[in-house]
């Protein structure tokens, strides 16, 4: 069988070292963790994009950016899409109303033709009003559509 890629992003990558204190935020990292354990075992293919390397590069938090670097360097695949195209379509989706790595993170998404994983509602909902070309939800949305256990 082959893999199935996904495209999470940063946010959704970062829940299991966010507080844990309110329950969604355990039911994402729960969500999360069973996502990676479905890419170790080559269920789905973790893409990585250049627009996760400016984010996790862009964190303060030593542990965390080290941690996160660890998860993508060990467990992600480098994205391989037509960076032109991708950048239109970022450009397209700017002008959507998304941030510009939201935007970013989408494009690549599509371009890969992967399922995209946030943890960001107002981001999920505009990728639904705006009918991206792929599937978008959080990762307890990922892990009840795909049926994983």
């Amino acid at each position: 069988m082959k893999s199935k890629p996904i495209y999470i992003d940063i946010c959704a990558i970062s829940r299991p070292f966010d507080e844990q204190k309110y329950l969604r935020i355990r039911l994402e990292t729960d969500a999360v963790n069973l996502i990676l354990s479905k890419v170790r075992s080559g269920d789905y293919k973790l893409l990585v994009s250049t627009v996760h390397i400016k984010e996790i590069e862009a964190i303060l938090d030593n542990i965390l950016r080290i941690e996160l670097q660890t998860v993508l360097n060990r467990w992600g695949e480098r994205i391989k899409v037509d960076m032109a195209k991708t950048r239109t379509r970022a450009e397209e989706l700017i002008k959507l109303g998304l941030g510009v790595a939201d935007a970013a993170h989408v494009a690549f998404a599509e371009q890969a033709e992967a399922q995209f994983i946030t943890c960001d509602d107002r981001l999920v909902r505009k990728c639904m009003n705006h009918k991206i070309k792929v599937w978008c939800g959080n990762p307890v949305a990922f892990c009840e559509k795909e049926k994983l256990k």
